[in-house]
This record gives structure tokens, sequence and C-alpha cells, in this order.
């Protein structure tokens, strides 16, 4: 099949702008016509404004990622942050359920927030922050998930490199490096005694099943995706109804993971730079939650699975008619040989001392 085919027949060819107002209006929601489409390239993501005089964010879910009773718990995980009064944008409850069904698609209606990305570089903010991730942290350490993934090593660096060579992902000329250097990047992470899965095992080089570790890192109810994108700032000067401070949205990669997962996309620059963030961030946190700080040693690796993931995730996204536009360079040896080039760096990151705060 072509890749124009492969378009054509994408699910999302048929989600038209009169699709999202009739779904819309199945759950008692009346647009008045203007929506508009926002950044996302898993989902896809409307704002729309209704009659009256309110504006709701529509997420219609890609089919086959999540099932529903993964969607229901990060419902339900989004619940309870808003009930203990911490700013996550959830998905509203209308006649009587937060997931809905319309014309072959999974949708939710979440509330508009308005907001920037928060300015990284201010301690103040960072703090801030650190305070409330502190608190969706005591939320998700309550009880586990049932239904949703852990992050751990084998289903974002084993899998999706497996994925990768198996599916002939990568052009020829790089593809012996970038399996040696991928390989060499694993088994890195996998000798970090820390790194494991939810029941505190991790996977072992040696034989390629697991084992068991006697220190591993709690896994929690996580953000999992915790970038400056996914924060929303309300400055504290805004004439507005909503609160000042950060709001957390897009919890659709919400997982079971190490704590340190929601801090390291917040940190940038160089180490100096990261290590002063990082410390903001803990002043914040640790007025609510200790924090371990053998988990500093999981930056890197964690970094490492996330690139790996990555890569898989643009491959297995092809299909999709936004591709292309969007990522027009994946796929080509350059792409490759920077993915290479990255590894290595991390590699060496790796074998650093990790970060302290």
């Amino acid at each position: 099949m072509s890749d124009s085919q492969a378009s054509a027949d994408h699910p999302y060819q048929a989600l038209t702008p009169d699709v999202v107002m009739d779904a819309l209006a199945s759950v008692g929601l009346w647009g008045d016509g203007r929506q508009m489409a926002l950044s996302s390239y898993e989902n896809r993501v409307y704002q729309a404004h209704l009659e009256d005089g309110s504006v709701v964010v529509t997420k219609f879910y890609r089919p086959g990622r999540w099932t529903q009773a993964q969607i229901l718990e990060e419902h339900a995980f989004s619940a309870e942050l808003v009930a203990a009064e911490i700013p996550v944008v959830a998905p509203l409850c209308l006649q009587g359920q937060t997931l809905h069904h319309f014309a072959g698609f999974d949708f939710s209606v979440s509330p508009w927030r308005g907001g920037r990305q928060p300015e990284l570089d201010d301690g103040e903010v960072l703090e801030w922050i650190g305070r409330f991730l502190a608190r969706i942290h005591s939320v998700g350490a309550a009880r586990p998930f049932v239904h949703r993934p852990a992050l751990d090593l084998a289903s974002f660096g084993i899998s999706s490199r497996e994925w990768l060579l198996a599916n002939d992902q990568i052009p020829l000329d790089v593809q012996s490096a970038w399996e040696k250097i991928s390989q060499n990047a694993i088994d890195l992470i996998a000798s970090c005694a820390y790194l494991t899965s939810t029941t505190g095992q991790k996977y072992s080089e040696n034989d390629g099943i697991t084992c068991a570790s006697e220190q591993h890192a709690a896994h929690i109810r996580l953000h999992g995706d915790c970038h400056p994108g996914n924060i929303l700032w309300t400055p504290l000067d805004r004439p507005a109804s909503d609160l000042p401070g950060p709001h957390f949205v897009d919890m659709d990669d919400a997982r079971s993971g190490p704590a340190v997962q929601d801090l390291w996309m917040l940190l940038s620059g160089d180490r100096t730079q990261q290590t002063r963030q990082l410390g903001a961030l803990m002043d914040g946190y640790e007025q609510f939650r200790p924090f371990d700080r053998r988990e500093l040693a999981l930056i890197e690796p964690l970094r490492t699975l996330r690139l790996l993931h990555y890569s898989a995730w643009l491959a297995r996204r092809r299909d999709d008619p936004i591709f292309a536009i969007n990522f027009p360079w994946f796929g080509t040896s350059d792409y490759w040989q920077g993915q290479v080039q990255m590894l290595e760096d991390q590699i060496e990151a790796m074998q650093e001392a990790p970060l302290v705060a």
C-alpha cells in the first residue's frame, strides 16, 4: 500500500468539522460553528465555541491506542487530582460519563483553559511547579494503575528497538551503526539496578529476561509527559477567573513510573543550569512530599528511553494524514545518523555522575 493510499484510509480522514460539531451535539453541547484544531499529533483535539458563550476542548482519541478501560482510568486519576484541588484540566462529566462515542470515535470534552508556557528560568516558577508535582504524586501513590502500562526499559526501550528493526525502519546505510549503539544504550540502562518495572524487577542483558532486584524505584501513577508544553501558566496579574500559577493538561500519557519522570523534562541547558533548575523544583517538591534522591540517577536513562520510544512512535504514525506535513524529515538517513549521534551522547551522559540537588 502506498503512503498516499494509507493516508486516505486513515480513520482521522473521516473526522470532519461537521463530525466534530455533531459529536458535541450528541452530548448536549451546541457549537456556534467556530472551532480550531489544536496542536496534537497523537489524538485530534479541537477548541470549540458553544452557543452559550463557553469554550470547550474536544479530544478524539487515536483509534486502537488505548482501550476504553485505560482511557477511563486516566479520567479517574484526573478526577482524583481535581478532588484534591490540584489544577489539572480533567474531562467533563456529561450525561453521566466522561468518555463518549460518536461516528466510530471515542472522545472526551474538557473546559478550555488559557495560559502560556511557564518561564523555566525563573526559580519561583519552578518551585511553584514542584509543589504541585509533589501533590500530584501524593495522589498518584495512593493506589496503582490497574489497566495503564508502566514506563520501563522493556516497553520504552527494548520493544521500541525490536519493532524498528523488525519493520525495516532504519536505512541500510545507517542500520548497522544504529543497531549497535542502541543495543549499547539498552545494555547500559539495564545495568542500572534502580531502573525497574512496576514489580521491582529489572531487565538482565545476560539472559534477556527479568530478574529480581534488591533495589528499585517505587512506581507511582504519574502525569507521564510533563514537558513545558503540557503546563499552562496563568500570570499573577491576569484578570481572569483562573487561579494563578500552573495548570496541568493532557494526561493522555499517564503511566506508572518513578517520580523523577515528571521532573526531568523541565530541565534544560548545561549541567550548571540543570542543577539550578532541579534545586528549585526540589525546594518546592519537598515542601509536600519527600523525594528519593537515588532517582536522580535515572534522568539520563529516562532521556535515552524517550529517544528510542519517540523514533518508534514516529514510525508507527507514518500512515497518519498529517504526518508528512509535520515530520517530512523522518526516515531519512540524516535523521537516523542524528539519532546515532544523540545515543552516543546519551551513553556518555549516563556514565557521568548524576545531577544533585
